[in-house]
């Protein structure tokens, strides 16, 4: 007996947490107001007949009450003739007709008085429903409110939790790192070309500015020269006037001679500016 006991508590209690469980509080409340409002159609029911009862047992009532003044008007027609006997008789129904009436009365004195209750006890019964109806919606209300703050607390607290601001932290550190490896993936791929261009352009540069600056100078040199042969040709007019024509041909010759310089000097520097401009577009 103690197993089947325990075992009978054990189901109680299964069967009790599912149901508690399963119930949901506005559902609940629903069908406490459907019960209700059944029960109050049958309330209303049971008045209902109460009050019929009560109308005929009043209606019989009167019935008998009249049977017994019509027997008392035939008692006085049988008096008036002279006939005691028949008036006898008809009072003697009159008195039976007046305990019906007597019975009745008190029955239906009873019945409306129960009527009363019953009506009494129907307007209780339909004012706790609208009552109940009112409390319904109010804990209806707070259920609702209570769920919506139980959701918006626990969304914060999950928003709140450490978890989620380490996924925040989590995924920035990867994101900080993807645009660090993009920088230097970007750095990688152009500085060598073009730190080597550079370096490139520089000696460029620099050897044609080593040849321009060689060829000013040897420019300068070639222009002083001649102005030095002009000037000792003048001076040496001004005094050899005399000898002119034996020195002429040694002018003559010596000029030969310079031109010829000259000629070559020219062709060199020419040179010197085809291969200054053949590296220039190069470049």
């Amino acid at each position: 007996m103690g197993l089947f006991s325990r075992l009978g508590t054990l189901f109680r209690s299964n069967i009790n947490e599912l149901i508690n469980k399963a119930e949901d509080p506005e559902k609940m409340l629903n069908q406490v107001l459907v019960d209700m409002k059944g029960q109050l159609v049958e309330a209303k029911k049971q008045v209902a007949v109460a009050i019929a009862d009560e109308k005929r047992i009043k209606k019989q009532l009167d019935q008998e009450r009249a049977k017994a003044a019509d027997w008392e008007k035939k008692a006085m027609l049988a008096v008036k003739a002279g006939d005691d006997g028949l008036a006898r008789a008809a009072l003697a129904r009159k008195a039976d007709h007046d305990e019906i009436a007597s019975t009745l009365e008190q029955q239906w004195e009873a019945q409306k008085e129960s009527v009363e209750k019953l009506k009494e006890a129907l307007r209780g019964l339909d004012h706790k429903i609208e009552e109940a109806k009112r409390k319904r919606n109010i804990l209806v209300s707070r259920k609702k409110r209570a769920e919506a703050q139980r959701m918006i607390n626990e969304t914060l607290a999950s928003i709140n939790s450490k978890g989620s601001f380490d996924t925040f932290e989590r995924m920035e550190d990867k994101i900080t790192q993807l645009e660090a490896e993009s920088e230097a993936t970007a750095e990688l791929g152009a500085l060598p070309e073009a730190s080597l261009e550079s370096q490139f352009k520089a000696l460029e540069a620099g050897s044609v500015d080593d040849e321009l600056s060689a060829l000013k100078h040897k420019m300068a040199l070639q222009s002083a020269e001649a102005e030095k042969k002009a000037l000792g040709a003048a001076a040496g007019d001004g005094e050899a006037k005399a000898s002119a024509e034996a020195d002429d041909e040694a002018e003559a010759g010596d000029e030969a001679e310079g031109e010829v310089e000259d000629d070559a000097a020219a062709a060199e520097i020419d040179a010197q500016l085809e291969e200054l401009k053949r590296k220039l577009s190069a470049t």
